[in-house]
Order: C-alpha cells, then sequence, then structure tokens
C-alpha cells in the first residue's frame, strides 16, 4: 500500500486553559486552513516557546482544542530550547518535560507535554482492512526519494473512522529522506 508522507513541523496543540491563558478569557482559536486529517486545522494564532536554553518565536497552532497542552518538536529543535523530550505517540504525557509558552495576553508554564512525535501513519479503518494491518501495530515504510530512499522502521499504524492516509514525519526526518510535497511511502507489514 502507498501512503501520502507528510512533514509535521514543531507546533503546539493547546487546552482551553491554556488558550485562555495566553490569548484571553472568551478568545476562540482561528481556523486559517484544514489539515489533511480531517477536523483539524492551522489556526491564525502563534505563541513563542520557551525552553531552559532558547526559544522559538511564532510557533504554528493546531486546533481543536485539546485535554492537554502539548508541543511537538524534532530532536534538533529540542537542542535549542535545552529540553529533553521523549519520542511519544501524541497523547502519551506523562512523565514528558514542559516548557513555558507565551501568547499576546500572558503565558503558560506547561509541567508536562513536550515530545518529539513517534512517526506514525493515520490510517481509516477501510484502509486498515485492506491492508490487513491493526490499530498500534508497528511497520516499516520505503520512501523513493531522489538520492534519500531510506525504510522507516518502528512506525506505528494508527486506525480510526475519523483519519485519512497519512503518514506524519518530523522535519528531521523528512531531511534525512530529501522530503517533498508529493512523496509516497510504501508499507511494509
Amino acid at each position: 500500500m502507498k501512503v501520502p508522507v507528510e512533514v509535521s513541523a514543531r507546533h503546539v496543540h493547546l487546552s482551553e486553559k491554556d488558550i485562555k491563558k495566553l490569548f484571553g478569557d472568551n478568545h476562540n482559536l482561528t481556523h486559517k486552513r484544514d489539515l489533511s486529517q480531517p477536523g483539524q486545522f492551522l489556526c491564525e494564532e502563534r505563541v513563542e516557546v520557551v525552553g531552559a536554553k532558547g526559544s522559538f518565536g511564532s510557533v504554528a497552532i493546531l486546533g481543536p482544542a485539546r485535554n492537554q497542552t502539548q508541543f511537538e518538536i524534532s530532536l534538533t529543535d529540542s537542542r535549542k530550547l535545552g529540553i529533553t523530550p521523549f519520542i511519544r505517540e501524541s497523547g502519551d504525557l506523562e512523565g514528558t518535560p514542559g516548557c513555558i509558552l507565551r501568547g499576546p495576553n500572558g503565558e503558560a508554564q506547561i509541567e508536562s507535554g513536550v515530545i518529539i512525535a513517534k512517526r506514525h501513519i493515520h490510517m481509516h479503518t477501510s484502509d486498515a482492512e485492506k491492508l490487513g494491518a491493526q490499530n498500534g501495530q508497528i511497520c516499516k515504510v520505503k520512501i523513493d526519494a531522489k538520492e534519500r530512499s531510506l525504510i522507516f522502521d518502528d512506525v506505528v499504524i494508527r486506525v480510526s473512522d475519523k483519519f485519512a492516509l497519512a503518514m506524519h514525519i518530523d522535519t528531521d526526518e523528512g531531511n534525512a529522506v530529501n522530503w517533498a510535497i508529493g512523496v509516497l511511502g510504501s508499507v511494509i507489514l
């Protein structure tokens, strides 16, 4: 099975509580454009993220709001910030490091929630059935890229009726395969 490969750059998912701290009590995130996953969107708003050694300004926020604030970065990003995150699936935040977020209305100290997202494939239930894959299954994905073909191991398959087929890798992984829009990967079970 061929799967579209998308690079997920550093971004923040905010809780309602932190939206209020950063942007004001009555603020709602502003939809800028849809993302490939149904119901997910890029927001107009941006935040500054501060770590022990450095910061990133104008970090993208993805909506809608989540139960817990989460900041997803690459290993290269973590070195600049002075944060040592774990590689985790989205939402698996227990015991992870935190950071400071700054918005136009104030700041939020998040005690945990900084991760390097484990590379994964979002797969609709019908795609999983065609492939014979299960939610949580680990696979490999071969990417044929100009002068930088590569097989990614330890790719988790995430299955839901709410997902659209797409593999997500971070910017370091994207650079490793000379990623460009339209790159496809071949799933190997």
